[in-house]
């Protein structure tokens, strides 16, 4: 498809898949360890870069497949097998579980990756998500067969390409907001190249407003028209999507901020930085103070470190440096559980959108020396296979599904048993 084609992307009810439409969500038990069900690391080794670390991952909304991006400037796509998968399961702790789907590269560092809200798998046209990456336009991407369908190009005073630091899509699915340095650009999806809104975060003639740059972005799930953006100046601001009008500035992170994400109800915003140790709740009907905050190892890194809630919107859970994934109760505040899910720093963590399922990424940049030609291989750098990885877990849960159409069916797909 050409650069400057409009592009139809129009969800379709018919597309989604039943599991997503008639059940309720399953109530997850966190006190019981999750089951490691697929393990991945040997296929991000590459010859070039022995310390191909993760960078990312992130379910697909229709939760058939899940997204990574690594040190090497790749995305990799994986396919959740299901109960009628013919993709070849290897069960030795030395292999990855089995390959990558899709496998596509970009030309630099990748900064940040989102789905296309009403993406399907089961339709081609809305299988789709967005990438932005250092000194290159927003690239649309083709989940299906891997092509790159479009870009969108921002420029900047002297008419050079400038790249967007975050990216994420409108809950409507019709524009794609992007961050850049003081300012927010917005794109009509359906129309790529060159045009766009561009709309400043720093007012003039007034105090007010975000310096630096816009590192992350999110919409409230309920309350239409509000998103958030956090800034590498360490504060996160919420706006409305129509005017991009400033409605408040939180204050208060230690480092920049890196993830911004509000819960299931829209009530409440939830926020991480670099080199910063807690992730602060926000009740942005009140936003004098934060609620209370959720403590993680990441006070010495600059890793952009990735939470999430789980699909009933009880739990967060998240990574940091110690390798645990801690889980958090989001109505008192209080950790809950922690389960080990790598000998590295876990940066990614997402939960299945609706089975009880979850998916983790780790590792780190290291510094290795260079080997002195004395053949003892100081320099040579070896990891274990639970260090620069990704794994599906698989979480126990409460055997009453209500509301659920198919349990069979979604027995068969989660590959976890019920907890009786």
């Amino acid at each position: 498809m050409g650069e400057e084609e409009v592009v139809q992307l129009e969800p379709n009810d018919a597309s989604i898949p039943n599991e997503v439409q008639h059940y309720s969500c399953p109530v997850l038990r966190f006190d019981v360890t999750p089951h490691r069900a697929y393990h991945f690391h040997r296929q991000f080794i590459t010859p070039t870069n022995p310390n191909n670390f993760l960078k990312a991952v992130k379910w697909s909304p229709d939760g058939s497949s899940f997204l990574t991006t690594s040190d090497d400037n790749t995305l990799r796509l994986f396919t959740l097998p299901g109960s009628d998968c013919e993709i070849p399961i290897n069960t030795s702790d030395d292999e990855d579980s089995y390959g990558a789907s899709l496998v596509m590269s970009e030309g630099e560092s990748i900064h940040d990756f989102c789905w296309y809200p009403y993406m399907s798998g089961a339709d081609p046209v809305t299988n789709v998500f967005a990438t932005t990456t250092r000194d290159h336009p927003i690239h649309l991407w083709d989940a299906t067969s891997g092509q790159l369908r479009c870009t969108y190009r921002a420029y900047d005073a002297m008419d050079e390409i400038t790249a967007a630091f975050s990216v994420a899509f409108n809950p409507a699915g019709t524009k794609i907001f992007a961050g850049y340095n003081k300012c927010i650009r917005i794109f009509d999806l359906h129309r790529p190249g060159r045009d766009f809104a561009l709309h400043s975060t720093v007012k003039k003639d007034k105090k007010e407003g975000q310096t630096g740059i816009i590192s992350a972005l999110a919409f409230s799930p309920s309350h239409t028209g509000m998103l958030a953006l956090g800034s590498y100046s360490q504060t996160t601001a919420l706006y409305t999507e129509d005017n991009m009008e400033l409605l408040y500035v939180l204050h208060g992170q230690e480092g920049g901020v890196t993830h911004v994400q509000f819960s299931k109800d829209g009530n409440y915003l939830y926020t991480g930085g670099r080199k910063d140790p807690y992730i602060l709740c926000w009740d942005v009907r009140n936003t004098v103070d934060c609620v209370y905050k959720l403590y993680r190892s990441a006070e010495n890194t600059n890793q952009r470190i990735l939470f999430d809630i789980d699909p009933s919107g009880q739990h967060l859970g998240t990574g940091g440096q110690d390798g645990l994934v801690h889980i958090y109760d989001l109505q008192t505040g209080q950790w809950v559980s922690s389960f080990e899910a790598a000998l590295d720093t876990v940066n990614g963590f997402s939960f299945h959108p609706f089975l009880p399922h979850a998916v983790s990424s780790s590792g780190h940049r290291r510094f290795v020396m260079p080997d002195d030609g004395d053949g003892d291989g100081d320099g040579d750098l070896r990891l274990s296979g639970r260090e620069n990885c990704v794994s599906v877990w698989s979480f126990c849960y409460d055997s009453k599904m209500e509301d659920f159409k198919d349990d069979d069916s979604f027995n068969n797909q989660s590959g976890s048993g019920s907890s009786e």
